[in-house]
């Protein structure tokens, strides 16, 4: 069965993501800047609200993913605090000024997470090499997801790069977790193009494919549908 991870921003679009058939939720707020660590008190109700796993954006601003001590310290005490609401995982992701990922901070993140799962985000799309960067993401047991479009703005560009990464992934604890501008009706035929296990939407199951507007939970079923039909298994 093929992953369907939907970002929620509410509690109701995690209602509605889980009655549509998400198997996942992303929980943001900030949708308008790609996703900021949402509060305490938004997590906790989530979790308490429904019951499919809830994986959580640790982001202290969107000027970028090149972090200071200042910003690691908040991070870590977010992840912290994260790990002690019932979250199935942290959502994080940085990078070095050189572009290279920064393995130091991810480290310290891990051992904040207190055995949470991590799911490196879309930094990732932003490292100077991609293939590199997955191998060195590999090494950390405790990265269960990558989610990336294959360093282009829509992952519907990349099908050949997420074939690549899905390949590099067989074997491992780590599945790709492929997002970015994916439609309705194109996840169908690019899962069965890269192999792509896990799939992640945002504005593509909201309400008229707006970004702010909430989860659409007919798109949603409408997805869970075309990812289990017979010919998708």
């Amino acid at each position: 069965m093929t992953l369907l991870e939907v970002i929620a921003t509410t509690v109701s679009d995690a209602r509605a993501a889980e009655r549509g058939g998400a198997n996942r939720l992303e929980l943001i707020t900030a949708m308008g800047e790609g996703g900021l660590t949402p509060s305490i008190g938004l997590i906790e109700s989530v979790v308490g609200a429904v019951r499919i796993p809830v994986n959580v954006i640790v982001r202290p601003h969107s000027r970028s993913f090149v972090y200071d001590a200042d910003d690691y310290a908040v991070m870590l005490r977010d992840v912290r605090a994260i790990a002690k609401t019932g979250a199935n995982a942290i959502v994080i992701g940085m990078l070095r000024a050189d572009g290279s990922l920064d393995t130091e901070g991810l480290a310290r993140v891990i051992d904040a997470a207190d055995g949470l799962q991590i799911t490196f985000h879309r930094a990732f799309d932003e490292a100077r090499d991609l293939f590199t960067s997955f191998e060195t993401l590999l090494q950390f047991d405790s990265v269960t997801n990558v989610l990336t479009s294959g360093g282009k703005p829509s992952v519907l560009e990349a099908e050949g790069t997420i074939a690549k990464l899905v390949e590099m992934a067989q074997g491992s604890r780590c599945t790709v977790l492929a997002g970015a501008g994916l439609t309705v009706d194109a996840v169908a035929p690019f899962v069965a193009s890269t192999g792509v296990q896990a799939v992640h939407f945002g504005s593509g199951l909201r309400v008229d494919g707006k970004g702010l507007a909430a989860v659409d939970e007919e798109r949603v079923r409408r997805v869970r549908a075309l990812l289990d039909a017979p010919d998708r298994n």
